[in-house]
């Protein structure tokens, strides 16, 4: 029972951790200076939608649930360890693999949902040929 509460609230912070989505940080260049922020809004805009539209990556829920089966493995081995020390190992490996899961889905999650080097590189080109310099994200 306390397995099962300790996945759904590393779920949970998951989940609400994953709504922060980033962004081009750009330099205050001529172009910046001379144009209102809605259409530099519009232009960020524009250019994300074009780099998700040519860079559309579904793998990413699998990568998660990649990290959660890792963790998994690895949780199961360390537990069946501590349980073999403590007398018992069925129990050990199943409170570690749920920890492992739990541990790993979250990691997934939280890696998950920085945009991709080649999804950057498009936007970044993409503003860049606009009259934009981005110097980073957020």
């Amino acid at each position: 029972m306390n397995a099962a509460r300790a996945v759904a609230l590393l779920l949970v912070a998951g989940v609400a951790s994953g709504c922060r989505s980033y962004e081009p940080v750009l330099y205050p260049n001529a172009k910046l200076e001379r144009v209102y922020q809605d259409e530099v809004d519009r232009d960020i805009a524009y250019c994300e939608a074009t780099a998700k539209e040519y860079t559309e990556n579904p793998s990413r829920a699998r990568r998660a649930a990649g990290k959660a089966a890792e963790g998994a493995v690895v949780g199961g081995a360390a537990g069946a360890a501590a349980g073999a020390v403590l007398g018992n190992v069925g129990r050990g490996a199943g409170t570690g693999a749920a920890a492992g899961a739990a541990g790993g889905l979250a990691r997934g999650i939280f890696r998950s949902r920085e945009p991709s080097p080649v999804y950057k590189a498009f936007v970044e080109r993409c503003l860049e040929d606009r009259g934009y310099d981005v110097i980073g994200w957020e």
